[in-house]
């Protein structure tokens, strides 16, 4: 039974950040979020976005409020996400507040605390994720970024591939191995560096929607203090996993699939630059009905994760693989299902519109859907392919 005092206080709480986010986002910033094709805002408009949350102090909603987080129960921080959803809001990068921060709050030490927690609050320090490498990313543990120690410091030679947002970035935490001899998961070690080390190289990769996204990065003999080492050596690959359950959670993917569902509604009401036709044909109404029924049972499956876990059940590693297998599907027929209603204007030059010159094949306001469809063709791929996420779930499964 649903207690009403609670029920009662998450509505006021549902309403207090109804209110601030009537007032914060601007009109630049709406757009800029509307036109947003990847999973992350752009450069400035993250750092805009990210100083008003942390001068209201929500810029963490997952941490402890001990380390800067506002307190709030995980109920309230999905009710937070949905209504940043739903309001427009620009999707802030989330390797530094969902992924690093997290990671250092449970497995680094003292003095790693004092120093990057608060810089990643405030915004001071932007970080990427050196995880990926060429011949490495699904199956990540065959990485080969090599660190040998040399005194006080590791030198790291390698490379690393579809590092997001690196040219905005001016720290990085990646997984290095530190023992040539190990197999797999044994021997690697998680890092932190600044970007502007000496022999760190950030090469643009152009992604098939127009974006300047992804980045390959190459390390020649870049020196990284021991002290800047989370974890034990060779110890990196548990704290690795650690970390992926906050990049899987799938919260904020399942308020993306939202935002795409409202928009056909909006395009509908406005039949502007649709076809409008689309929006009566029983097939089209079917598929939209049948997105909208798994997103609920999405979002019913997150609270019922939530109550497991404030009640002490263990609800099992496999919860995250859930969510990110799930919500990235809903994503990817959520951009086919806008594909469908724009039509033949979809056929647009992604790169021409996205720099703002032409000629362009339709109109402009198919950039951004259609930009944001070819972008979704990587969700089933980036942080662990569909495939992946299937094995986990078949071998918690199965027990094994």
């Amino acid at each position: 039974m649903t207690d009403p005092v609670a029920q009662e206080n998450l509505e006021s709480f549902r309403n207090e950040v109804r209110a601030f986010l009537t007032s914060a986002l601007t009109p630049e910033l709406r757009a800029a979020a509307a036109g947003q094709a990847g999973v992350f805002s752009e450069g400035e408009v993250a750092r805009q976005w990210h100083r008003i949350l942390y001068e209201r102090g929500w810029i963490a909603p997952a941490w402890p409020r001990e380390y800067g987080g506002p307190g709030w129960s995980p109920v309230q921080r999905m009710t937070f996400e949905h209504e940043c959803a739903n309001a427009g809001a620009p999707t802030l990068p989330a390797m530094g507040l969902q992924m690093c921060g997290p990671v250092l709050i449970g497995h680094g030490t003292q003095e790693q605390r004092d120093y990057f927690l608060p810089r990643i609050l405030s915004g001071e320090h932007f970080w990427c994720q050196g995880y990926s490498e060429p011949q490495a990313g699904s199956d990540l543990s065959a990485l080969r970024c090599a660190a040998v120690r040399d005194g006080d410091d590791y030198v790291v030679n390698g490379t690393k591939i579809w590092t997001t947002h690196a040219q905005y970035a001016n720290w990085i935490f990646l997984l290095v191995r530190t023992d040539p001899t190990s197999q797999r998961g044994a021997g690697i070690s998680f890092l932190l560096a600044p970007m502007d080390s000496p022999g760190i190289t950030v090469r643009p990769i152009l992604s098939m929607s127009g974006e300047h996204e992804v980045n390959q990065l190459f390390f020649d003999d870049v020196r990284i203090p021991v002290a800047n080492r989370v974890g034990a050596e060779n110890d990196g690959w548990r704290i690795a996993k650690y970390l992926l359950e906050f990049e899987r959670g799938g919260g904020a993917a399942g308020g993306r699939v939202a935002r795409v569902v409202r928009r056909l509604y909006e395009a509908e009401a406005s039949a502007q630059g649709v076809d409008a036709a689309r929006f009566h044909d029983p097939d089209f109404i079917k598929r939209r009905a049948e997105i909208e029924i798994e997103l609920m049972a999405l979002e019913m499956t997150q609270y019922r994760s939530i109550a497991a876990s404030e009640t002490g059940r263990a609800v099992g590693d496999a919860a995250a693989s859930t969510f990110k297998l799930v919500a990235a599907t809903l994503f990817q027929k959520a951009t086919e299902l806008a594909m469908d209603v724009l039509g033949p204007a979809a056929a647009i030059d992604q790169r021409a519109a996205l720099e703002g010159r032409g000629p362009v094949i339709g109109p402009d306001y198919a950039a951004a859907p259609t930009a944001r469809y070819l972008n979704a063709r990587a969700m089933t791929v980036f942080g662990g392919t569909s495939e992946i996420q299937r094995g986990i779930l078949a071998k918690a499964a199965l027990g094994i």
